[in-house]
């Protein structure tokens, strides 16, 4: 489980094919500021709001392996590029933004990204099936970002950025036309499951 607090932008230096026949590819990636005395293989970075497993460590670097389906569902990952970093959470850790899964729901186009003074309104186009869990200030996460939304029309939702947060993560970085990987609140996916389960079968 993540925050959606981005404790680094790293950058993916390499992309290279596996060689055990498989079409899944090993990032490289340079871990920026976030510390990696920490960082055991088999623990979990969320990069741009995926997690992955480290397969691999070399001084400032870790390396992980992503599989055709992952590169298919989400953006960021197939091109040399900065990334959002976050470490998997202790259970002593503080919550600063929300609970995160890691596990990307869709990809969203950039739709405005307006100077507010000193910040940036950013709207995003949803896909049509995540739209029923975006909700007015409720959480959502943006390429690994824990964010508020302050309104939604339609399948569109518009957040408010910070000069902090576009400073501290690739946000900044965002124009009309971007694709981000988005992740909905984890409580509105259980409140529909519990609101519309399955019909049970009769045996």
């Amino acid at each position: 489980m993540f925050s959606g607090i981005i404790a680094a932008v790293g950058r993916i230096c390499e992309l290279t094919p596996r060689n055990d026949g498989t079409p899944t590819v090993r990032l490289s990636i340079d871990a920026g500021r976030l510390a990696l005395d920490d960082v055991a293989l088999g623990d979990s970075i969320a990069c741009n709001g995926v997690c992955l497993t480290v397969v691999d460590r070399q001084d400032q670097r870790f390396f992980v392996d992503v599989s055709p389906e992952t590169l298919s569902c989400t953006v960021g990952l197939d091109a040399p590029g900065p990334v959002n970093l976050e470490k998997a959470l202790r259970l002593a850790d503080r919550l600063g933004g929300h609970l995160v899964a890691g596990h990307v729901d869709g990809v969203g186009e950039v739709l405005r990204f307006d100077p507010v003074g000193d910040n940036r309104l950013l709207e995003i186009r949803a896909p049509q099936e995540l739209t029923r869990y975006i909700a007015r200030k409720g959480s959502i996460t943006v390429d690994g970002v824990s964010l508020t939304t302050n309104s939604v029309r339609s399948a569109c939702f518009a957040i408010n950025l910070i000069p902090h947060t576009l400073a501290a993560t690739t946000l900044g970085g965002l124009q009309p036309g971007s694709r981000v990987n988005l992740e909905i609140d984890l409580i509105a996916r259980y409140v529909e499951r519990m609101l519309n389960p399955d019909p049970i079968e009769a045996h």
